[in-house]
């Protein structure tokens, strides 16, 4: 067997989606609209988190363009703590663990101590470690299935693979970040529901 073949055939692939990425990324940040299709996204956002059983949620703080769900993490928030639950929601934001390469988080709240990680990303600042049991994750793409494209650093595989139990998944996106032809690789794992700013696109249906 010729490995050198299979080196090839893997390289190309790697390069081809790091061009997919680009483009992906670029076409984002030259959005006319985004800000439009963020409303709509929080209004989608809002009306699927109505019934969820979770009271600790992990989200992310958003970057190059990416929609922002804070705002609607905040009201879900506020709203617990109308209804007088027993349990009080509570919201994490990612840091980065340098030494296992995942992802930890910490609890926040507007206003709570914050400070840059290593990739120049605000994080909290010893606030609370919590675990989530629903994690919200910024989609740069996805495609049917289920599955997710995202900067290529492997920190939320990498995290869902050690984190027990498995949180439910939840990809965020535009609708402009839809991929028709898209081959998840062998250790891509779909995620449990996407949404974007027309609605639910997974699981369709």
């Amino acid at each position: 067997m010729d490995k050198s073949k299979g080196a090839d055939t893997s390289a190309t692939a790697n390069f081809l989606k790091q061009q997919l990425r680009k483009a992906l990324m670029e076409q984002r940040l030259a959005m006319p609209d985004r800000l439009a299709r963020a409303d709509l996204l929080q209004r989608v956002m809002r009306i699927w988190l109505v019934g969820r059983p979770d009271t600790v949620i992990g989200a992310y703080w958003p970057i190059k363009g990416e929609f922002d769900p804070l705002p609607a993490l905040h009201r879900w928030k506020e709203d617990g703590e109308l209804l007088d639950e027993p349990h009080r929601r509570r919201i994490g934001l990612p840091v980065v663990d340098r030494v296992h390469k995942i992802l930890t988080f910490r609890a926040w709240y507007p206003g709570c101590p914050m400070e840059n990680d290593a990739f120049n990303i605000p994080k909290p600042k010893d606030t609370e470690l919590i675990v989530p049991t629903l994690l919200f994750v910024p989609c740069l793409g996805y495609s049917a299935g289920g599955y997710r494209l995202g900067y290529g650093g492997g920190f939320y595989d990498r995290t869902l693979a050690a984190l027990e139990p498995r949180p439910f998944t939840v990809g965020l996106g535009f609708t402009n970040g839809y991929i028709e032809e898209f081959e998840p690789e062998a250790h891509d794992l779909p995620l449990d529901a996407i949404l974007n700013d027309n609605g639910v696109v997974w699981p369709a249906g």
